[in-house]
């Protein structure tokens, strides 16, 4: 017998099936699915509820006794809360979980402005080379920009009919010295010098050096160029002159920067331009110097407002001997500016939360209870307190977020115990004994499905008509035979 005549002759014993007895069936199937479902949940939900009371037993005290009597939570590892709400750990637990400490006292408060900076070549070390007299360059000895100075040193030859005049007047009156020296003309003195010293005096003027005046007297011969020195040590900043220029008298020819010392100019907010004065410290960092942290001093804070920016240009005047800052580089600046001495804490040790800011106080035996405080002004590392402690106490610094948490659960358990009145106490224990749901006509969980007539589960269905929560209509009565 193949499987299509097997599933023909079943197809048939299934047809053959009166059609009441098929109704019934399935009427039968459906309830007993119904009955079931409703049986299981009933049973889950009695579960739960004894679960719950089980959890949330009576304090010895009644509703107000507080999470101290709570029980099933003694053998609970981690923070325990006492009270008064505050959080009782013991030393192996501030180990573990990272605390520390630190203490309320009086401290003089620093002021911190963090802004940028440009670095700047000093003012008072920049000097220019002009000849006073006009000529000819006849040669130069520094003809690069960019290249270091030292003072003294030779820049250019300079020919000018003007110096060879000068030179010419100056061993006239070299000579005229001499002579009348040696002459007893009645009346004149022998040591007259005052056309001598005009001469010198004329050359001086011309920033012809000493050396080179005497070099003159003593050889008696009027050099064809006369040479200009560096002023400062330095570096030549801008060359504006080549060999074989004209120049004239005031025409600029080198611009020499030292820069052992440069300046940044910081720019201070309208905010912040009140806590900075002279004086304050500074700290500067720029990006080419990875790592290496410069100081310095505000020399000057502008008094004026620049309309563009909307800020106050603060001068620093930093060390350079390294020669690292080169100016033009931009600078990360921190200015530091003592102000006051205040009732101070850790700005660590301050937990703000929006509404109000607290810290946890250490009082003794691992016991760390949260403080309300009212801040001033926030400088550096340290916040000013104006009210919630005393000097000498100590604060936590770090783990406050966890503390926090184990402190806010603790008043929530003991504000939820507190609403519970004795009587919900007393019902929460009596929910232990609280009858499940019972099905009329079934004499143990689940169908009885006996008889093939199916007399005894008709009997069943019909009671279920009185369930709460299921109404039978009147269409879906079981077919009777």
């Amino acid at each position: 017998m193949n499987r299509l005549t097997i599933a023909a002759q079943k197809l048939g014993a299934t047809a053959a099936i009166p059609r009441g007895r098929r109704a019934r069936a399935i009427w039968l199937g459906t309830a007993a699915s119904v009955l079931l479902v409703t049986t299981w949940a009933i049973a889950a939900n009695h579960d739960r509820a004894k679960l719950h009371a089980a959890s949330r037993p009576t304090p010895a005290g009644g509703g107000a006794a507080g999470t101290k009597g709570m029980q099933g939570m003694e053998g609970m590892a981690g923070m325990s809360t006492t009270e008064n709400g505050s959080v009782q750990l013991t030393a192996n637990q501030i180990r573990q979980f990272g605390i520390t400490f630190g203490t309320a006292d009086v401290r003089p408060l620093t002021s911190e402005v963090r802004t940028v900076g440009i670095v700047t070549p000093d003012e008072t070390r920049l000097a220019q080379l002009t000849p006073k007299f006009g000529g000819y360059v006849d040669r130069l000895y520094v003809d690069v920009t960019g290249q270091p100075v030292r003072r003294g040193q030779p820049l250019a030859a300079i020919y000018s009919p003007e110096l060879v005049a000068a030179q010419e007047e100056l061993l006239l009156a070299g000579r005229l010295e001499r002579t009348v020296g040696e002459s007893a003309v009645p009346g004149m003195p022998a040591s007259s010098t005052d056309f001598l010293t005009a001469s010198k005096r004329r050359l001086r003027l011309w920033d012809i050096s000493q050396s080179q005046i005497d070099h003159i007297l003593q050889t008696g011969q009027v050099q064809r160029t006369l040479t200009l020195y560096s002023p400062v040590s330095g570096i030549v900043t801008e060359k504006k002159v080549v060999q074989g220029q004209a120049i004239q008298p005031g025409e600029e020819l080198y611009a020499i920067a030292d820069l052992s010392e440069v300046w940044v100019d910081a720019e201070l907010r309208e905010t912040d331009a009140a806590a900075v004065r002279r004086g304050s410290a500074a700290t500067i960092e720029v990006a080419g110097l990875p790592g290496r942290t410069l100081t310095g001093r505000v020399q000057y804070v502008y008094p004026t407002l620049q309309q563009d920016a909307r800020t106050v240009r603060a001068r620093v005047a930093v060390p350079n001997t390294e020669e690292l800052l080169k100016p033009g580089m931009y600078a990360t600046v921190r200015l530091s500016t003592p102000t006051r001495t205040a009732l101070t804490v850790p700005s660590s040790a301050v937990l703000r939360t929006g509404d109000r800011n607290v810290v946890f106080v250490d009082m003794g035996n691992g016991a760390l209870m949260p403080q309300e405080v009212e801040l001033g002004r926030t400088a550096g590392e340290y916040a000013e307190v104006l009210t919630g402690l005393e000097p000498g106490q100590r604060v936590v610094t770090s783990a406050q977020f966890l503390l926090d948490s184990e402190s806010n659960l603790g008043e929530v358990m003991k504000a939820m115990i507190g609403q519970m009145s004795s009587g919900d106490m007393s019902k929460m224990q009596n929910m232990k004994d609280m009858p499940g749901m019972t099905v009329p006509g079934m004499s143990a969980p689940g169908m009885n499905d006996t008889g093939a007539n199916g007399r005894k589960t008709q009997k069943g269905m019909q009671n279920m008509k009185d369930m709460p929560g299921m109404k039978m209509p009147q269409s879906a009565a079981v077919p009777r035979e």
